[in-house]
């Protein structure tokens, strides 16, 4: 785990902390809302069964990290990680982001940064579907964020409570950093018209079982970006890199090149 100190324009200068697994090709891997704990199981899985160098940084704000004031946009994150792809000078670099990680990932595309050779979006959020809206995470329980959230939530159910106050604390942290960048909706409205523009190759994966966004969003999302692949997965939801991990990473060997 390592701190880089990334320019943007725009911006000034944002520590980003990015731990590093594997080698090989490069990944760069963005967590969702729930923060970088839920990605990290799936990193180790990856870079320990495939011949990737995975990159997991933790978005500003997230797990205790400190966020400049005017690092306050999911378009503001993509540059950064753009910043940090040309500070590490990293090439052919697959982009892989779950939920508002999916919708960093749009956005860097969106960038049409040369290092970046394809972009994976899992159960990403972000555009507007009429009849299909992003639930409304903020007004969830935890118990309830467990239903939207898996096909089985019995086995990730969190007993707030029972969490030392520290976990909470973090939580709590993590809430606060996800309202400054996605807002309330978790959408732009003018994104989707917007993915029209997207140049480099896009798969969309969607759990079959997500209440949070749904696979019709999924699908949705997919047919606005150009060439964009599309699959559903079997008994999962919004998470599957922690539902069903294995099942993701046969999803993503085509784009890992292995397919």
């Amino acid at each position: 785990m390592t701190t880089h100190p990334i320019p943007v324009d725009g911006i000034g200068p944002v520590e980003v902390t990015v731990t590093e697994r594997g080698e090989g090709a490069p990944v760069l891997l963005l967590h969702g809302g729930g923060g970088p704990q839920t990605v990290d199981g799936f990193a180790e899985l990856l870079a320990g069964s495939r011949p990737v160098r995975v990159l997991t940084p933790v978005h500003p704000g997230f797990a205790g990290t400190p966020r400049p004031d005017a690092l306050d946009s999911i378009g503001g994150l993509a540059r950064l990680y753009a910043a940090l792809l040309d500070e590490l000078d990293l090439t052919g670099v697959v982009v892989i982001g779950n939920s508002i990680g999916g919708w960093i990932t749009a956005e860097l595309a969106l960038l049409g940064s040369p290092r970046v050779r394809q972009v994976v979006l899992v159960d990403a959020v972000g555009i507007a579907v009429p009849g299909h809206p992003v639930v409304d995470f903020f007004a969830l329980t935890m118990d309830e964020v467990a239903q939207h959230s898996y096909a089985d939530p019995a086995r990730f159910r969190i007993d707030v409570d029972a969490l030392p106050p520290a976990a909470r604390a973090a939580m709590a942290g993590n809430r606060a950093a996800l309202t400054v960048y996605g807002g309330r909706e978790m959408t732009d409205p003018g994104l989707r018209d917007r993915l029209a523009d997207v140049s480099v190759p896009a798969l969309v994966i969607w759990g079959e079982a997500d209440r949070i966004a749904d696979p019709g969003y999924g699908k949705a999302l997919a047919a606005a970006i150009p060439g964009a692949g599309f699959e559903l997965l079997a008994g999962t939801g919004h998470l599957p890199q922690v539902e069903t991990p294995e099942l993701l990473l046969t999803a993503l060997d085509p784009a890992l090149g292995r397919g």
